[in-house]
């Protein structure tokens, strides 16, 4: 190899480091692929991919986690441009409602209140719907499913969990996911899938097609309910 080959094959060498750094900058961890089996539902034993292209930022986890608890102190804290802006606007509100004679709120016989009573459910759909895709989700189905949330917890003892969101409800167009148990299934457009992983990178998954889904202060997440009495859905979860 002559010179001139070295300089050209350093150069490649130095841009294709640059390029690999700067995706681990964008997306703040490297690719993360998991494979499973179905377990518990009409199709169990069925593959499963997952391919987390990267973890959701703090500022596309806070819409999601704030859907849950809109009135939180916590939610303002973590936005507080967001929440000065509902203040201001709130103000504004309020001084012109007494401009026009006192017609803002209490003019429309104290509908004010009731109307804006906030849906967590709908605004947890809504935001879900808006997040950007960061990864995908492959099953029996025929087309896959959008990651629109992803967050980690690594434990102490060197566990971690993972938390997912798509868009879509797992087997919305087939029964596949149907539990093969009796019991009650929730009516979420979404799905929201946790999975817990053992030291060595291997555990099970549980998802919100049989059980609700809540705010987890202290991880600043969604995640499922009653994951110990949830029935596991995904089975030799590995990494």
């Amino acid at each position: 190899m002559n010179l001139r080959s070295s300089f050209v094959v350093f150069g490649l060498s130095v841009a294709l480091s640059h390029a690999q750094q700067a995706t681990r900058q964008t997306t703040g961890t490297g690719e993360v692929n998991l494979t499973a089996t179905s377990a518990n539902v009409h199709e169990s034993g069925s593959p499963v991919t997952i391919r987390i292209l990267r973890w959701s930022t703090e500022e596309e986890r806070n819409p999601v986690v704030a859907a849950m608890n809109p009135t939180a102190p916590a939610a303002a804290a973590a936005n507080p441009s967001a929440a000065a802006g509902e203040r201001d606007g709130a103000a504004r509100g309020r001084r012109g409602g007494a401009g026009r004679g006192g017609r803002g709120g209490a003019a429309r016989g104290g509908r004010g209140d009731a109307s804006a009573a906030p849906n967590p459910m709908a605004a947890l759909t809504a935001a879900i719907g808006r997040a950007p895709t960061i990864g995908y989700i492959w099953t029996n189905d025929v087309t896959g499913y959008s990651i629109k949330y992803a967050h980690h917890v690594s434990l102490p003892d060197g566990s971690e969990r993972v938390i997912l969101a798509t868009d879509r409800r797992l087997g919305a167009n087939s029964a596949a996911w149907r539990p093969v148990a009796p019991t009650a299934v929730t009516d979420y457009e979404f799905t929201f899938i946790e999975i817990r992983l053992d030291s060595k990178g291997s555990g099970e998954g549980k998802t919100s097609l049989t059980t609700k889904v809540i705010v987890d202060n202290e991880a600043r997440t969604v995640a499922l309910a009653d994951y110990a009495a949830t029935p596991a859905v995904l089975q030799n979860v590995k990494r």
